[in-house]
């Protein structure tokens, strides 16, 4: 590990950044197969709140640079597809 105190400093605040990191990631997860789960049992409105909570989490995490924009965009243009598929 290093000695100067700058680098300890910087050190501190990544394992800060990558626990907050973490748990948005996980949060994402966690909604983005709400969306998956909901679309598989064809249950629309479930469906269309939990894709609701899904981009609003992904853009968040895409503003702060969690994961990269594109990235968000993709995912929230894949699920808006499936719910769209099961929507008609």
């Amino acid at each position: 590990m290093a000695n100067h105190k700058s680098a300890l400093k910087r050190h501190r605040q990544s394992l800060k950044r990558r626990a907050r990191n973490r748990i948005s990631k996980t949060r994402i997860k966690n909604t983005v197969k709400a969306v998956r789960d909901a679309v598989e049992a064809k249950d629309v409105t479930k469906a269309q709140e939990a894709l609701t909570a899904a981009t609003s989490l992904l853009g968040k995490a895409a503003r702060k640079k969690v994961i990269h924009q594109r990235q968000a965009q993709r995912r929230v243009a894949r699920l808006q597809v499936a719910v769209n598929k099961i929507a008609e």
